[in-house]
């Protein structure tokens, strides 16, 4: 992609899609401000080692993408981010997820398009090998936790993160409440002009 506007790669969690909400509300403020091709959401294979193949042919299409991850995708994102010095936005990232998955071995079902696959020792090894050391670069991330996430304990992130730029909300889900508001951040720390949006409300989306 040659153009001289940001871009961004979305990346979602695991049993999850394209059509979840976050990347859902996404994709619309990206369209509704004229940059829908600036946004890359790929639907992750979940396999890791299949997935980090699908996100590597995504950043070299978009050049030096911003990554957005949320919970397993955040995870994905730290290490993309860390390989390539991307900057990253994290929303209820996982932090560690082959060490939190004893008892989940076995099947699973997608939540959005009902594959059910197998996950497996396999996937636990795959994701260990992504795992990078704590960054501590407060202008190329930010990470966003609510603490009602009833999915991930929010402060393993914000202790793995503690160099990074953490914004902690209280209340909220795993889900992370009130996201749609909070798009006009993201786009300014994405690097787009904020007059695109500088007039627009988000909170309908």
């Amino acid at each position: 992609m040659t153009s001289t506007q940001p871009t961004i790669l979305y990346m979602h969690g695991l049993n999850s899609s394209p059509l979840s909400q976050k990347a859902s509300q996404l994709t619309a403020a990206l369209e509704r401000i004229g940059m829908g091709v600036q946004l890359r959401v790929p639907a992750l294979h979940h396999h890791p080692r299949q997935a980090i193949v699908q996100l590597e042919t995504a950043i070299a299409e978009l050049g030096r993408p911003m990554l957005v991850g949320s919970s397993l995708g955040g995870y994905y994102a730290t290490h993309l981010a860390e390989r390539h010095r991307l900057k990253a936005l994290l929303i209820n990232p996982a932090v560690t997820p082959h060490r939190r998955f004893d008892g989940y071995l076995g099947p699973q079902t997608n939540l959005y398009t009902g594959e059910i696959w197998e996950l497996t020792e396999d996937h636990v090894v795959a994701l260990a090998e992504l795992e990078v050391a704590p960054p501590g670069n407060a202008d190329r991330y930010q990470v966003w936790l609510q603490t009602g996430d009833e999915t991930l304990d929010y402060r393993h992130a914000a202790d793995f993160y503690k160099g990074c730029a953490v914004r902690i909300q209280a209340g909220g889900d795993h889900g992370f409440q009130g996201f749609a508001e909070r798009l006009p951040a993201l786009l300014a720390f994405a690097g787009f002009d904020p007059a695109l949006f500088a007039d627009l409300d988000f909170s309908d989306l």
